[in-house]
């Protein structure tokens, strides 16, 4: 009986770990409004549809600090990226083509 009991104690506890590990973490949404502000800024031409619709998503479980935060993020790479410093722009831009690639699928 106490063998079951571990069996199933066990079970609820490797499904509570895949589901955590599926969630989108508060930092994941904040990058992802960062790349949202780079890819609007013009640096190269990319269709901003998918990150669009993943920040959409994920807006819903967001505290309003973390939507604020995710706002700030937005609005520092849009200015980041009207910069005139050409190393700066193609630090930028490797990142847009770089780390953000996860947000737009």
């Amino acid at each position: 009986m106490k063998l079951i009991a571990i069996a199933f104690a066990a079970t609820g506890l490797l499904a509570a770990a895949g589901s955590a590990a599926a969630a989108v973490s508060d930092v994941d949404f904040i990058k992802a409004n960062r790349c949202r502000g780079l890819a609007e800024s013009g640096l190269t031409q990319i269709d901003t549809a998918a990150m669009d619709a993943f920040i959409k998503s994920e807006s819903s479980r967001r505290s309003p600090p973390v939507l604020d935060r995710g706002k700030a993020e937005y609005d520092k790479a849009k200015r980041e990226a009207k910069t005139d410093s050409t190393d700066r722009k193609a630090r930028l831009t490797a990142e847009l083509s770089g780390p953000c690639q996860v947000y737009k699928s």
